[in-house]
């Protein structure tokens, strides 16, 4: 097990508000960095990204940073002018 594991192991057995958070949180970054990775690939700096959407540049560095206040109709603009489409899917625990 990696480091990192450990500490997470670690921690979520010290600490019940971290353990319940961890994994919302969790996800939430990693939406983020994918977010990120796309607009990246696409060849976008976060500036040209946020006028494309009519945006400000801080938004595009807050939804890079913490998506987990984002909006459907906010990360469906963002894969159209990424030249994507948004799937949803819901599964079961």
């Amino acid at each position: 097990m990696r480091d990192l594991d450990k500490y997470i192991d670690s921690r979520k057995s010290r600490d019940i508000e971290f353990s319940e958070n961890f994994n919302t949180v969790y996800e939430n970054f990693k939406i983020g960095i994918l977010l990120k990775q796309l607009r990246e690939k696409s060849g976008y700096t976060q500036e040209e990204l946020a006028n494309k959407l009519d945006t400000k540049k801080s938004a595009i560095s807050r939804i890079e940073n913490h998506a987990e206040d984002i909006r459907l109709s906010t990360l469906e603009k963002y894969a159209r002018v990424l030249g994507m489409k948004l799937h949803i899917s819901l599964a079961n625990n």
